[in-house]
């Protein structure tokens, strides 16, 4: 419980204080989105940092020698499960590059939060509305284009079940569309540290953080594209398996 009082008053007086470094973040963007995207990088990268260190965290990455065999200035559409906030805020402190994710448009209401997320390159998806879902997708493409990575959970919400609940594909287009490539992200006992804790507390935990390969849906045939859609849950589920 002292862990989680302590987190909630660093990051209550870390988000008001550091506003006004937001101002300055937006600014740079309005110019360079690419550079505003690297400097928020390190900023809310250092914040994040914080807040690990607080929670007790012990990060164990595999397989971070796959973030290197693509080129710094090229994004990567990160694919993973999704099991805890806490998958945000640890891979922001373990890829390597400015890395964005896809959030739920729910967010954009969320006071202060939705501004700095949106300066890492957070875009909001309206799973309600088909036609700004189409809109979302065609930014995310355009944002990887210009060097942002980007994270998708295509479970669609928070899931603390042994199994991977069904993907929705619609943002896979993002990496054929952009030129840019997969990566699978496997991650185990994120939500131990917070969520699955009762009463609500933060522990000290091991948590698992594994990367494929890349691969480029845009060097791929529609059906081999398809195949290798329909595949990524499995992919997925078998890297979560060696994690126990």
């Amino acid at each position: 419980m002292i862990r989680l009082i302590i987190a909630a008053i660093y990051t209550f007086f870390s988000v008001i204080l550091l506003f006004p470094y937001h101002i300055y973040l937006w600014a740079i963007s309005k110019k360079d989105k690419y550079r505003g995207w690297c400097k928020s990088r390190k900023f809310i990268g250092s914040f994040f940092k914080g807040l690990i260190h607080i929670a007790g965290t012990d990060i164990e990455v595999r397989g971070a020698e796959n973030l290197k065999k693509v080129p710094q200035e090229k994004g990567i559409l990160f694919i993973g499960n999704h099991r805890s906030f806490f998958d945000i805020i640890i891979m922001q402190t373990v890829v390597d590059r400015p890395t964005g994710f896809i959030a739920k448009s729910d967010f954009k209401k969320v006071p202060l939060f939705r501004h700095w997320v949106t300066d890492l390159g957070a875009i909001f998806l309206d799973r309600k509305n088909v036609r700004a879902g189409l809109e979302t997708m065609n930014q995310g493409a355009e944002y990887m284009k210009m060097g942002l990575s980007l994270g998708l959970y295509p479970e669609g919400t928070r899931n603390h079940g042994k199994e991977l609940l069904p993907f929705k594909k619609g943002g896979y287009r993002m990496a054929k569309n952009s030129g840019c490539p997969i990566i699978l992200v496997a991650a185990t006992g994120m939500d131990d540290i917070l969520e699955n804790n009762k009463p609500p507390a933060l522990r000290k935990r091991h948590v698992v953080v594994e990367f494929s390969e890349p691969f480029y849906p845009s060097e791929m045939s529609k059906d081999e594209c398809n195949k290798e859609y329909d595949e990524i849950p499995d992919r997925i589920q078998k890297m979560l398996d060696t994690h126990k």
